[in-house]
């Protein structure tokens, strides 16, 4: 098995990577990750540097992994901000890194892809201990693995890296045929609260449209790229981590895997509006933005148009992003997340080690306790 380190997703065919990949997941797609690259959200002066690893059999693609060579945290949203500070306390440096993940995008998908003719059992070690020699020959204080599916869990467990828990809530389609059959499932005052909220919406003037595919045009995302930036100069004081020729790059190679709600006032000016991805049974919660606040258009925009589309089209989950208690009332289940990592540093290794212990109790616990508070009835 031969390993290969690309430092651009162009260095291997469109077709070659998604025979691979397959349909499962839009952000592994070549077309996402050309997206990044192309828009220049990734890449060189980002922090984001590719460095995509695939492992070839006799001249097949065999496996492939999303990965980069991290020189910050931002955009990860499994945080370890807290390590890096360690680090530097004691004279260390933590960054670079190395990171198998899909950018600004905290959406669990595989991670190391595998060709089902090939056994599992002999990748991930063999991925593991490569992975390894390429922190020491790029000076990377570790290597992370964030956001894998639940079925890679125990294969990533069994390499012995370390496991680190977090907690999202996710929307999970129960047979519902309508949004009232959902809410029929949700007892009175929930049911009574989603209505007000969606009510007082409308009562602004506010009107909700969904677009998707071919109903989709350039225009569209200039406006959306508008909302997506003032809503990050007004909390974050720059302009996103992602560029207006992204969305553009998305509408030309993707526009079939995505939606886009806007929201238009009175005088039919959009103001705001989500972008989500779809899969075959996923829709996924990823940008937000808006000119002006509109009360409950978040909730609108964001949970109960994508819950509606979710419906129609026969989705089983909806996966609205990461963090947010506001969910739970609304029906979002909490769900767990998983990240792995291996630090070079024996005694940082240790000391990590024993604290996700303690942490991954504490989100057991955590993801217990918002269960008990979902407005379901009993």
């Amino acid at each position: 098995m031969t390993p290969r380190i690309l430092s651009s997703i162009t260095l291997i065919a469109p077709e070659v990577w998604n025979t691979l990949i397959g349909s499962r997941d839009p952000f592994l797609s070549h077309e996402f990750l050309l997206a990044l690259e192309t828009s220049h959200s990734v890449g060189a002066g980002t922090g984001w540097q590719p460095q995509h690893m695939t492992l070839e059999n006799d001249g097949r693609l065999i496996a492939a992994m999303p990965l980069w060579l991290k020189t910050h945290s931002w955009g990860e949203y499994v945080f370890d901000q807290e390590w890096a500070n360690a680090y530097a306390r004691h004279g260390l440096v933590y960054y670079p890194k190395l990171v198998t993940a899909i950018p600004f995008t905290p959406a669990s998908g595989a991670r190391l892809i595998i060709d089902p003719e090939v056994k599992v059992s002999d990748i991930f070690p063999h991925i593991v201990h490569v992975l390894q020699s390429l922190c020491r020959q790029t000076g990377a204080s570790g290597w992370h693995v964030l956001f894998p599916e639940e079925a890679e869990v125990l294969h990533w467990q069994q390499t012995g890296l370390e496991h680190r828990l977090g907690c999202q809530f996710h929307w999970l389609n129960h047979d519902y045929t309508t949004f009232d059959d959902f809410l029929a499932g949700l007892n009175a005052k929930r049911r009574k609260e989603i209505r007000r909220e969606r009510k007082r919406v409308h009562d602004q003037g506010i009107r909700l449209q969904r677009l998707t595919g071919d109903e989709l045009t350039l225009e569209h995302w200039t406006q959306f790229y508008r909302f997506y930036r003032d809503t990050y100069q007004r909390r974050s004081g720059h302009d996103g981590y992602l560029t207006e020729a992204f969305f553009f790059a998305l509408h030309h190679s993707m526009r079939q895997h995505l939606l886009l709600v806007l929201a238009y006032d009175d005088s039919d000016t959009a103001i705001g509006g989500a972008l989500c991805f779809y899969s075959d049974n996923t829709l996924y919660g990823r940008y937000w933005g808006a000119l002006r606040d509109v009360e409950c258009l978040h909730f609108e925009a964001c949970l109960y148009q994508g819950i509606e589309f979710c419906i129609e089209r026969g989705l089983q989950r909806f996966d609205p992003g990461a963090q947010g208690e506001h969910k739970i009332p609304r029906g979002f289940e909490p769900v767990l997340t998983h990240s792995f990592h291996y630090l070079q540093h024996e005694g940082f290794r240790e000391a990590v080690a024993e604290f996700l212990t303690q942490e991954r109790e504490g989100v057991r616990c955590y993801a217990k306790e918002a269960r008990g508070l979902l407005p379901f009835k009993a």
